[in-house]
């Protein structure tokens, strides 16, 4: 007589505990699941986004942050033979240098400057990581800790790796300098390598004009660029999405959505989980000649962002056109 057969040990499918398990595995997946804002939680948020996204040549130093053991509690002025040591800094660590690209779009790179080693981690890179957070944070910690004349690409090792709030003060903004060309690739004094300099020549020509402004309030991070037949301001903005959007549709309805002569409203684009506004400038003026505009506006958009009242008719039709010119990148 044979033998009865074993029932599975999975729940029994449309059961409620079956429905528990699946739950409890879609919240697992969602844990491991990158952020869509990848660097939510800095300060330097905004201004990471547009030199990921859109920034052409910049460069900015870090201050990193690596915690040590914690040191004794001091109750007496007098010395104590018997306490620790202060410890002394990390004399091993390079310093490091966050980039918007590098030589073949590689994620990191160290080389010797006077003498000691400098790493660079780059922002903008081939193949592009799928957790963009952790995968910065490595280049980081590897550019941090590499002897010079090193490259280091992303290899999908990333998951095991600190976020950029281990390793980063969350509440520091980038001291971005903004570069007219790639020449910093290379210290000073050091000859381009041939097969560079052709590279290096292109990479050069796609660079416009392109500055940090900033405003009264310090919201968001305005960038300017000089296309050629028209500039841009790309105004990457902190706040959720959908309440700029109502914003920017309460301003429309208006007539503010504007920075005056010479600009006009182009539309939008999310990226990163953040909505960035952009307008078209007439080139004729210098970029720092639209700062009035610029804080007009911000003082306008800051107002709108703090009503809460329900959109009136016209102020939906403006929304739904705005967002009909909306493109998303990654």
């Amino acid at each position: 007589m044979g033998k009865k057969s074993k029932r599975g040990s999975g729940p029994r499918p449309g059961s409620h505990r079956a429905e528990r398990v699946a739950a409890r595995k879609a919240r697992a997946a969602a844990a491991l699941t990158p952020s869509p804002r990848p660097f939510a939680g800095l300060a330097a948020e905004c201004d990471l986004v547009a030199l990921r996204a859109f920034v052409p040549s910049a460069t900015a130093v870090l201050d990193l942050v690596e915690p040590g053991p914690p040191q004794p509690e001091l109750t007496s002025v007098m010395p104590d033979d018997t306490a620790p040591a202060p410890q002394a800094p990390d004399a091993t660590r390079n310093n490091v240098v966050l980039a918007t690209i590098l030589p073949g779009a590689v994620a990191a790179i160290t080389r010797e400057v006077r003498g000691a080693t400098e790493g660079l981690a780059a922002l903008q890179t081939d193949p592009d990581p799928d957790d963009l957070n952790r995968a910065l944070a490595a280049a980081i910690e590897w550019a941090a800790h590499t002897g010079p004349g090193n490259e280091y690409r992303h290899g999908g090792e990333e998951a095991d790796c600190p976020e950029l709030a281990d390793i980063l003060d969350v509440d520091a903004q980038l001291p971005i300098i903004v570069h007219n060309d790639f020449s910093w690739w290379f210290p000073p004094g050091n000859e381009v390598p041939p097969e560079i300099a052709t590279m290096l020549e292109r990479a050069n020509e796609t660079v416009l004009p392109t500055a940090r402004m900033h405003v009264d309030s310090g919201n968001g991070a305005p960038w300017w660029v000089d296309a050629g037949e028209r500039a841009h301001l790309r105004w990457v903005r902190p706040e959720p999405e959908d309440d700029v959007m109502t914003a920017l549709a309460r301003l429309h309805a208006k007539g503010r959505l504007t920075l005056g002569e010479g600009s006009r409203f182009a539309g939008s684009f999310r990226t990163h989980g953040l909505l960035v506004p952009v307008f078209d400038l007439d080139n004729e003026r210098h970029h720092e000649e639209w700062y009035d505009a610029l804080d007009q506006f911000d003082g306008w958009l800051t107002d709108a962002l703090a009503q809460t009242t329900e959109l009136t008719v016209e102020e939906r039709r403006s929304r739904d056109g705005i967002r009909g010119r909306q493109v998303t990148l990654r």
